[in-house]
């Protein structure tokens, strides 16, 4: 007979530790018997009941385990709005029950990963947005949280609570006086030692019985330790939440909150004692090859450095990140080089800073440096700085980039380190475009470093051993080098143009040929991703500086020459043709994408617009369009995207 929860009459109370148990027999059989769960999962009424026992403390992490369970394997996300009384619910809940319910929230606002990397194309989203005009569950789910009172205040103050605040007052003053112990990267090794001394003093040299002493400092220290790894735990679930909401429609509603409840100052008071505690000899290295949940600690660093990069990207607050101190030396920079200060420079909220001398941007720039050059944490670092400089570019920004040794760390890890890891390098060369763009300084400190031919070969092969990789920093060259050829009068720039290779070798036009002729050819509109369509990109801001130049006939009969040179004649300018064509369709549709191509490249977005048209032009007679270039027999142009 099927189980219901219609009522019959009067209903009977239940007793807390008979729902207990009924929850763990659900649990246990959802665990044992295969189908339970996810016929547990099609009764939409029975998940919302599950959700209504939250309000009893007593049976609170039984229910949260069973609904997590649930909610893994529904095939659509539930929403959120239906729960009852989902507000006064969640302001029920104390702190810990609130990280815990993090968990949970954490699969009702993220998308659900289709697992086909098909899906994950441009092509495949675009049709899917097609298909489907309205919001989704999970971005209803993320408005329904914001609109909660309270909730991200909550959020804010879990995040950047210190490990004494989350312990009880009895266990305070044994968490403060161990808590030097804990930093303190020796501290089982001498425990350890003692043990052995102790060892070597009896006469079988075994430690059958621990001295109580040690036991006790062991006892204490494990406790304390727990304590460390509850609420790291607690945290990454935190932080995922508002990492998601940040990204979401309502991002500037969540920066506002963020900022207004201190999330980044609080987080900047935890950096040393618990975020990046000194690394010690007995922690594993978490290399990029190890892609494991096992440990909270690794959980946590990733969430926090993947906050940081969605704070800072492309937003004001970014400047939030560093102390008053830190400010002023920006607002000094901008003086001294007479430059404009920058407007969200001028507007931040002196209040809401990191307080103290050192910022968070900083202290995550120091421990970057020192981070081992095969550890994973690099890339995630790398990517956090990086956020910090996209945007329009900042002269003031780069420089206090520059004055902490950042170009010359990149370049040794480029060139150097021997780092083999695409996804390291990738961000590494991301985040020296961004630090290089339009700066003349960085391009002279970029000479000093690489002083040799050996140098700038190796380089060079690092860059064209992947294009996908290194093509934002090849962009950021092509840009930078048009902008310092305006600049003739400036003898700075006349000189440091002279001498670096980068920008002589940028120079010569059958180099940036060759580039687009590569970019042009390792994607097509099938495997176009929001990881590599940067190529399509970079491509077109090659062909955007020729056009300004009168040159664009002259590149598209190069590509043309390459054609028929490699045996393929239609082949690269078919495809070329189509992409511009997806690139009209997918960003002509996208706010967010086209202000980001124009903040990044400093070409204003109609231009962008008007020399795809132009490249795009059905006249056989222009000389500017692809068309011209592609003999009949060739030609390929017309085609749906799905066709291709």
């Amino acid at each position: 007979m099927r189980p219901t929860l219609t009522v019959q009459g009067d209903l009977p109370i239940l007793s807390d530790d008979l729902i207990k148990d009924c929850l763990s027999v659900l649990y246990n059989c959802c665990i044992c018997t295969e189908g339970v769960t996810k016929s547990l999962a099609a009764r939409e009424d029975f998940v919302m009941f599950l959700f209504t026992l939250m309000s009893n403390k007593k049976v609170f992490l039984q229910t949260a385990t069973l609904i997590e369970d649930i909610l893994s394997v529904r095939k659509e996300i539930i929403q959120l709005e239906e729960i009852p009384n989902l507000a006064n619910l969640v302001q029920s809940f104390n702190q810990q029950q609130l990280a815990n319910f993090c968990r949970i929230l954490s699969v009702t606002i993220s998308e659900p990963d289709v697992g086909v990397d098909d899906k994950h194309t441009l092509l495949a989203r675009s049709t899917q947005q097609k298909t489907s005009t309205c919001p989704s569950r999970a971005e209803n789910n993320q408005v329904t949280l914001v609109n909660i009172p309270s909730f991200i205040e909550r959020l804010c103050k879990l995040a950047t609570r210190k490990v004494t605040e989350a312990a009880g007052a009895s266990a305070r003053l044994e968490l403060e006086d161990w808590h030097s112990w804990l930093d303190n990267a020796l501290v089982m090794d001498a425990l350890m030692q003692l043990a052995i001394e102790e060892a070597e003093q009896s006469s079988t040299g075994e430690i059958l019985h621990p001295p109580p002493y040690i036991l006790g400092c062991y006892l204490v220290f494990q406790s304390h330790l727990m304590r460390i790894v509850h609420e790291i735990m607690y945290k990454v679930e935190v932080l995922y939440v508002l990492c998601v909401l940040l990204m979401g429609r309502q991002r500037n509603q969540v920066h506002r909150m963020l900022a207004e409840f201190k999330l980044i100052p609080g987080l900047n008071d935890l950096f040393d004692k618990l975020i990046w505690r000194r690394q010690t000899s007995g922690h594993v290295l978490h290399r990029q090859n190890q892609n494991c949940d096992c440990s909270p600690e690794i959980s946590f660093k990733i969430q926090f450095l993947r906050l940081l990069q969605s704070f800072s990207d492309h937003h004001e607050n970014k400047y939030l990140l560093l102390s008053g101190q830190e400010l002023n030396e920006l607002s000094d920079i901008y003086l001294n080089a007479n430059i404009i200060e920058m407007e969200a420079l001028n507007n931040t909220d002196r209040n809401l800073v990191c307080d103290g001398k050192k910022g968070l941007l900083t202290r995550l720039i120091s421990v970057m440096k020192k981070e081992p050059i095969d550890s994973s944490f690099r890339f995630w670092q790398a990517r956090a700085v990086e956020s910090f400089l996209r945007g329009t570019p900042s002269y003031a920004d780069q420089v206090f980039l520059l004055r902490r040794g950042m170009l010359e760390h990149i370049l040794y890890c480029i060139i150097d380190s021997g780092c083999k890891s695409h996804d390291v390098l990738q961000s590494y060369f991301d985040l020296l475009g961004e630090l290089m763009k339009f700066n003349i300084d960085a391009f002279k400190r970029f000479n000093k470093y690489v002083n040799t031919e050996e140098k700038f070969q190796m380089f060079l092969t690092q860059i064209n051993s992947s294009l996908v990789d290194s093509n934002m920093l090849v962009r950021c060259i092509v840009l930078s080098l048009d902008h310092f050829e305006s600049q003739t009068k400036d003898m700075k720039v006349v000189e440091v143009f002279s001498e670096c290779r980068f920008l002589s070798y940028m120079a010569q036009v059958e180099n940036r040929l060759s580039f687009l002729f590569r970019l042009t050819s390792i994607v097509n509109v099938q495997t176009l991703t929001q990881e590599n369509v940067s190529c399509l990109n970079t491509s077109l801001v090659i062909l955007m500086l020729a056009r300004r130049r009168g040159k664009l006939p002259f590149y598209l009969s190069a590509l043309q020459e390459k054609e028929y040179a490699e045996k393929y004649p239609g082949c690269l300018l078919n495809n070329f043709h189509n992409l511009l064509r997806f690139w009209q369709h997918h960003y002509l549709n996208k706010d967010k994408d086209s202000t980001c191509l124009e903040n990044s490249s400093c070409i204003p977005f109609t231009y962008w617009k008007e020399t795809v048209s132009v490249l795009l032009g059905s006249g056989r007679s222009s000389r500017c369009a692809i068309a011209s270039y592609i003999d009949e027999a060739y030609r390929d142009l017309d085609r749906d995207f799905l066709e291709l």
